[in-house]
């Protein structure tokens, strides 16, 4: 009887244990899923960081190409100065 009671107390104590084991572990899981998230989105933001920029336009529009027609034509008119027409062209370049 005695044996029983002491197998008993064992078989009671390992499980106590073997559950305290798992529960430890789930928490050490859950804890890197954390880290594992965390890295990912420092990643993802270093990513951003060094992306490339947007390539530079390679030239004036359409809709400014017939702006600096019109400014052409008022300068040759005489509507506009030279320092007008040259300040206007500059901002539509």
């Amino acid at each position: 009887m005695r044996t029983a009671m002491v197998a008993g107390g064992a078989a009671a104590v390992a499980h106590h244990a073997g559950r305290r084991s798992a529960e430890a572990q789930y928490q050490e899981d859950a804890q890197n899923q954390q880290i594992a998230e965390l890295q990912q989105q420092q990643y993802a933001q270093q990513q951003q960081q060094y992306a490339a920029p947007a390539p530079a336009p390679s030239g004036p529009s359409q809709d400014n190409i017939e702006k600096l027609k019109e400014l052409g034509e008022l300068h040759a008119q005489g509507i506009l100065t030279d320092e007008e027409f040259a300040a206007q062209k500059a901002k539509l370049l």
